[in-house]
């Protein structure tokens, strides 16, 4: 039954593969999404007197920071990172790392999320704009000023180990190490990132797993008539 266990193992992860190719594919207009994909490897497990076992495994998930491409709104209140870097917003579970840069004051003047989280700036606190501002001129570090009166700046924080995020909802990305925020930020104002989603690559991808998967149910299907006819011919 070991070749069964194997291609058990195999098709699991291609599985889980197929799920976060499908919710690529879902997120592929969705502004500040990262694609998100699985690392394959390899489990051996040591059987005494006999030979070892490998399997395989797809549980380790790796997101990807590849820039997205700029788009222009006209909106007083989108941002975009250029670069390295990610906003940092306030939630209920703690702070948390994102790309999606559209944002808006809330009524005490808070800058906030579409989910209503407020997002801080370089020192950690909220940023505040003024409910009665016309408008606001933005440097590209991040600076916010409004008639010359300087309010803050975005905060745009860089983690150690990019691999170590842990991805909660759509946009949002844990972090599992230290932040600090990056020395020399580029924001762009007016601009939202979209998608960094290869949507061909990623079809194209689902359709490598798909048949990837019959193969492995056709095996299994086949070895399942084998094991049926060994018992048959032994109970003759």
């Amino acid at each position: 039954m070991d070749s069964a266990y194997v291609t058990l193992s195999r098709q699991s992860g291609l599985m889980n593969e197929m799920r976060m190719v499908a919710n690529n594919i879902a997120n592929a207009n969705t502004t500040g999404y990262r694609q998100q994909g699985v690392v394959f490897s390899e489990f051996i497990r040591d059987m005494p007197d006999n030979p070892s076992l490998s399997l395989t495994r797809a549980e380790v998930r790796n997101t990807s920071l590849q820039q997205g491409v700029l788009t222009e709104t006209g909106g007083s209140f989108d941002f975009a990172i250029e670069g390295d870097g990610f906003f940092m917003v306030e939630t209920p579970a703690g702070n948390r790392l994102t790309r999606a840069g559209s944002f808006s004051p809330n009524a005490e003047g808070d800058l906030v999320t579409m989910d209503g989280h407020r997002v801080l700036n370089s020192n950690g606190a909220p940023v505040f704009v003024p409910p009665d501002a016309a408008a606001i001129d933005v440097g590209s570090d991040g600076t916010l000023s409004v008639e010359g009166q300087l309010l803050g700046q975005l905060g745009v924080y860089t983690v150690a180990d990019p691999q170590n995020l842990v991805r909660e909802g759509r946009t949002y990305l844990r972090p599992a190490g230290q932040v600090d925020p990056v020395d020399e930020p580029v924001v762009v104002h007016r601009f939202l990132e979209g998608s960094n989603v290869n949507a061909i690559g990623q079809v194209t991808r689902m359709i490598e797993i798909q048949r990837a998967y019959e193969l492995g149910q056709s095996f299994l299907d086949a070895e399942d008539e084998r094991v049926r006819g060994a018992l048959k011919a032994l109970m003759r």
